[in-house]
């Protein structure tokens, strides 16, 4: 299956927090839309492997996701290695995405980072014929997106464009609270972090306003680019 927009990130949450409004959007125009998660989050403070597993398939019936799945490749410890590039290079021969999402180029927490890097090498190596790689048994063909945008996560970065997404705002954070092991419950007993507390929640909040009012509309998503946008029209950007 061709997957539209394919965001592929470190760790189940990151792209509910940081890009779910826009995968929301496109599903509502009819696009294809996935998450690929580079890890189980295993090292998170709080919950289990299992229980994230859980949550990430119940975020993905509330983002209406095509596809969702994990690869595995070490929370806090995958590098550049070329086993590691080729599982990611598998994933974008095997949907085959035009735009993929990925993590924020500098971040609070490292894996973003790594994430970021890890997946803007594997889409440009993705689309080397001499490059072999096999999927259920089968040869892949060589496959690299139109675009890689980076989202931006804990650490402020002007963005180079802003989505309006407000008309999914609210779906957006149900599909964050999916993660209840992770984020802000009133009945959890456990002590909170500073993921789990309330702040959290509310800063994840007002980074959507700010970027939104950037654009003068009340929510948004902000990304960064790696070059320049093509624009044919500057009169369908008003």
């Amino acid at each position: 299956m061709q997957i539209d927009i394919l965001a592929i990130v470190s760790h189940p949450d990151d792209a509910e927090l940081s890009c779910a409004g826009t995968l929301m959007l496109a599903k509502k125009k009819g696009q294809t839309t996935g998450i690929v998660d580079l890890t189980l989050g295993e090292l998170g403070t709080r919950g289990t492997p299992e229980i994230r597993a859980q949550e990430a398939q119940n975020a993905a019936r509330i983002l209406e996701l095509d596809v969702r799945e994990s690869l595995d490749l070490g929370d806090g410890f995958f590098d550049q290695s070329r086993e590691s590039l080729e599982e990611v290079i598998r994933v974008i021969r095997r949907y085959r995405p035009m735009v993929v999402l990925t993590n924020a180029v500098s971040d609070r927490h490292p894996d973003h980072a790594r994430g970021s890097e890890l997946v803007s090498r594997a889409c440009f190596l993705a689309g080397l014929e001499k490059i072999a790689t096999t999927d259920n048994g089968e040869a892949q063909s060589p496959w690299r997106p139109k675009e890689v945008f980076h989202v931006i996560q804990f650490r402020y970065m002007t963005p180079d464009f802003v989505v309006d997404i407000g008309e999914v705002f609210e779906r957006k954070m149900e599909s964050i609270k999916a993660f209840r092991s992770q984020f802000y419950d009133p009945e959890s007993k456990e002590s909170p972090t500073l993921i789990s507390s309330k702040k959290f929640l509310d800063y994840v909040e007002s980074r959507a306003r700010e970027f939104g009012a950037s654009i003068e509309v009340e929510f948004g998503e902000g990304y960064v680019v790696e070059r320049p946008l093509k624009v044919d029209d500057i009169l369908s950007h008003i």
